[in-house]
């Protein structure tokens, strides 16, 4: 619901609800051409040059030549199965991704029917009357009708870095420029495409693509198998026709190899797991601005929290006053009233506020000089001039008639300076203000101004300055911050808070809140003062800065940096940016923040609750174990695929060319939804939220890790090696062999599967976890083998013969025994924890 616009100054009533369709219908939505998602054509031809899909054409293009028509059909239906998942993935995949881009969507206050109302941005419409304030994106070209202080950062367009002054005489906005300061109103002039952005073609897209470390990781080993492919391919042809003659057959041998060599399965899975993670994460009203960040959220090892809003409730009251010609102190209770001799006090911290507030700390004053009883009108008063915030300071300056009212509000230690008090003066304000802030209030300061010369400076702290007092403001912790701060601290996550708020305020609310080791508090000022190898050590034991601004939170998050600690960052105001950009995890605030910290975040908490940071870390954890868990069986089934196509050639054993393409493609089509889909659905392990986070430029597995991976699957190699020797003592012909090792390496799959569910745990816990998807995936994978070992049309086609009872009794126990010894040395392990 909105609000009456009831200010005479901003009395505008915007386009009516026919008026906004009409213009739609002519000027259309407000959307770059560049925010439409991949046609299903563009998918398909994307599809076609993946390496797996050119082998299956390769292949089928054999058969069909050779006659082998039946071959050619499996081989044709498979392009169509791969093919098909492929394209399932990415949609599924895409639909997840268009579900971010609809929710960064930004959203823009406008006037209609009378009514400030909140919409997304590209339901803007030409002749629109927006509202733009300090911090936000410029969503529409438009044209200033009224403003206070407006200036912009026109940089994205011209290139020059000064913000530009606007007013009714230098009127015209660009769609996406920056508001750096004061508000206005003003009226669309065009949308979409028809803006200057769209023209110039600068498409600001939500969702960036760039490589993490684990990608780079990811694609040099994938590049590297790729290679290792070519070489098989050209070593299995050339020795294949030295001994047999057979192009063909030899070629077909080569490219079963490259098949088996070639691990597709790894950038599908890694897409899935951050696209689906991604989505899963708007489920908890958390956005993630790029699906990468996703792998990321595990690593972090400190967090730097600001505190108005994030960890307290940012509903702000002035609950004392210090009047300071009196030298009187009150507190304020509900229904007291207020001396008179507070109403000059109270009144000039309501002219240095907004005429209209958006910041609870201006809210409160506004409501503290409703409640106040002061007798003086102001609402004749017009604003005519905002200086903008410097040095924690915000002057105001209002006109009636010829009266002139010049209001400052802001640190107190700043206003000190301006008013020129005296040393005495300022010793005993300052034990007043240690008072208050011992009790958690933030407190300000506030002074009255004269213009001595016949200009207004360029500068605020030209005025002659008159002190008048001091407030306190009570903005206390949340209800549930001090299980949020516990549970990071449980996870082995450092807890910083950096706050703009005077030092003793900012003790007393992060002791409130649970975070450890606040006997010492670094100031901005002092922050900017030393050297960096002077700081670098200072962050790494200081847990509370106070009276920090833009420059000191963006050397404090550089310095953690050179640490070498891993930093998420919540922000939500338009200098939170440079700080949000630098840290590794920004977080900016949904309800509260800024477009400026939106768009320099990445992830945005749609709630402002930072309890839903607990669960993104956990989640993060999750993806990322489950991916390694997911690689690490793409390693271990892909050794022994890769063994059973090359030993027996190379050892010279009696079964030399066991599989073909066929064989090889059933295989993929069990082992890509298995990685890419079962795994991602495997709960989080308890005991994940309990480790140290692991760094974000670590390789993605550890050396014993990798090392249990290869051994797994050089075992099943032994295993299959162990059938084939088996099957030429006992005298079987090459489709019995082929049977008995296919059957082998299958069980071994899903034997590989359940056992690597865990690290830690056994396959007599794991079984209980709950994954419908991976026993579903395990009851088609033993279908589809009971089909290709039972129904007479799929063993002709695989070439398969009927095998008895005992032989596949003798490959049950053969895969078993080849994977299950994993399990040991996960005991083995635990004891020795």
């Amino acid at each position: 619901m909105g609000e009456n616009v009831t200010d005479k100054k901003n009395s505008f009533k915007g386009l009516s609800d026919e008026e906004v369709k009409h213009y739609r219908e002519i000027y259309g939505k407000n959307i770059l051409t560049g925010t439409k998602g991949k046609h299903w054509i563009e998918i398909m031809k994307g599809l076609i040059k993946e390496p797996m899909i050119f082998l299956l054409i390769i292949v089928c293009t054999i058969y069909f030549l050779s006659d082998q028509l039946t071959e050619g059909i499996i081989m044709l239906a498979a392009i169509f199965i791969v093919a098909g998942i492929s394209f399932y993935q990415e949609f599924r995949s895409g639909k997840a991704l268009e579900a971010l881009k609809k929710l960064n969507q930004p959203f823009s206050n406008v006037i209609r029917n009378g009514i400030n109302i909140s919409i997304r941005s590209e339901e803007i419409v030409v002749n629109d009357i927006l509202m733009i304030e300090e911090g936000q994106i410029i969503p529409a070209d438009a044209e200033v009708i009224e403003s206070n202080d407006l200036s912009v950062d026109e940089s994205i367009i011209t290139g020059e870095s000064l913000p530009v002054d606007k007013s009714k005489s230098r009127r015209d906005l660009y769609y996406g420029t920056l508001v750096t300061s004061g508000w206005g109103y003003c009226k669309v002039t065009d949308v979409g495409i028809n803006t200057k952005t769209g023209k110039l073609g600068i498409i600001i897209e939500q969702i960036t693509k760039e490589k993490s470390p684990l990608q780079i990781q990811l694609g040099k080993f994938v590049n590297l198998m790729a290679a290792g492919g070519i070489f098989a391919f050209v070593f299995v042809c050339v020795y294949n026709f030295i001994l047999t003659g057979d192009f063909i057959q030899s070629l077909m041998h080569g490219l079963t190899l490259a098949m088996a060599v070639l691990p597709e399965e790894i950038p599908v899975a890694f897409s899935t797991f951050m696209a689906l993670g991604a989505y899963h994460l708007i489920q908890n009203n958390i956005i993630t601005k790029q699906p990468i960040v996703v792998e990321s959220l595990g690593s972090a090892t400190v967090i730097c929290l600001d505190k108005t809003g994030t960890i307290t409730e940012n509903k702000m009251q002035v609950v004392k006053l210090f009047d300071f010609k009196s030298e009187k102190e009150i507190k304020i209770d509900a229904g007291i009233s207020i001396p008179s001799s507070f109403h000059e006090l109270i009144e000039y911290a309501m002219w240095a506020s907004e005429t209209i507030p958006f910041d609870p700390m201006e809210k409160a004053i506004h409501e503290c000089f409703n409640n106040s009883g002061n007798p003086n009108d102001t609402s004749r008063y017009e604003m005519i001039h905002e200086y903008p915030l410097s040095h924690h300071v915000m002057t105001h300056i209002h006109s009636f008639g010829e009266k002139i009212v010049i209001a400052c509000k802001g640190a107190p230690e700043t206003i000190f300076e301006y008013a020129e008090l005296n040393d005495s003066e300022i010793i005993s304000l300052l034990r007043i203000i240690n008072g208050m802030a011992e009790e958690g209030l933030r407190v300000i300061a506030v002074a009255k101004g004269k213009n001595l010369i016949d200009h207004f400076p360029e500068d605020q702290s030209r005025f002659c300055w008159e002190f008048l007092g001091l407030l306190g403001l009570e903005d206390p912790p949340k209800k549930n911050i001090k299980k949020v701060i516990s549970d990071f601290y449980k996870c082995g996550i450092k807890v910083k808070m950096l706050t703009g708020d005077f030092p003793l305020t900012a003790k007393s609310i992060s002791e409130q809140a649970g975070i450890l080791n606040t006997e010492k508090v670094l100031t901005g000022k002092k922050v900017m003062e030393m050297t960096i190898e002077e700081l670098k050590e200072y962050v790494s034991t200081i847990n509370i800065f106070a009276r920090v601004f833009p420059e000191a939170k963006l050397r404090i998050i550089e310095a953690l940096k050179s640490n070498g600690e891993i930093v998420a960052m919540t922000g939500d105001g338009v200098n939170d940016g440079p700080a949000l950009k630098a840290s590794h995890i920004g977080i900016a605030m949904g309800q509260r923040g800024t477009e400026t910290a939106k768009q320099s975040a990445s992830l945005i908490l749609v709630n402002d609750d930072l309890s839903n940071m607990v669960t993104a870390i956990s989640y993060g954890r999750k993806i990322y174990s489950n991916l390694k868990k997911a690689f690490r069986y793409i390693i271990s089934i892909h050794i022994p695929l890769i063994s059973v196509v090359t030993l027996p050639l190379m050892l010279g054993l009696k079964f030399q060319n066991i599989f073909s393409p066929v064989h090889v493609i059933f295989l993929e089509l069990v082992m890509g939804p298995t990685c890419s889909i079962a795994f991602e659905n495997e709960p989080a392990e308890k005991y994940l939220m309990s480790e140290k986070p692991r760094m974000n430029t670590s390789v993605l597995f550890k050396f014993n890790e990798l090392f249990l991976s290869v051994v797994q699957g050089l075992m099943i190699t032994a295993g299959l090696l162990f059938i084939l020797i088996y099957s030429g003592n006992r005298q079987y012909d090459e489709s019995e062999a082929r049977t008995l090792v296919f059957t082998t390496l299958v069980l071994s799959n899903i034997f590989l599967t359940l056992t690597g569910r865990s690290d830690n745990y056994t396959i007599l816990k794991t079984i209980f976890y709950k994954n419908t998807l991976l026993y579903f995936i395990i009851g088609i994978t033993l279908l589809l083998l009971v089909m290709s070992l039972k129904a007479e049309p799929v063993m002709k086609i695989f070439e398969f013969t009927l095998i008895s009872a005992s032989d596949f009794l003798m490959c049950v126990i053969t895969a078993f025994v080849s994977v299950i010894w994993i399990e040991f040395v996960k005991l083995f392990r635990k004891n020795q924890l």
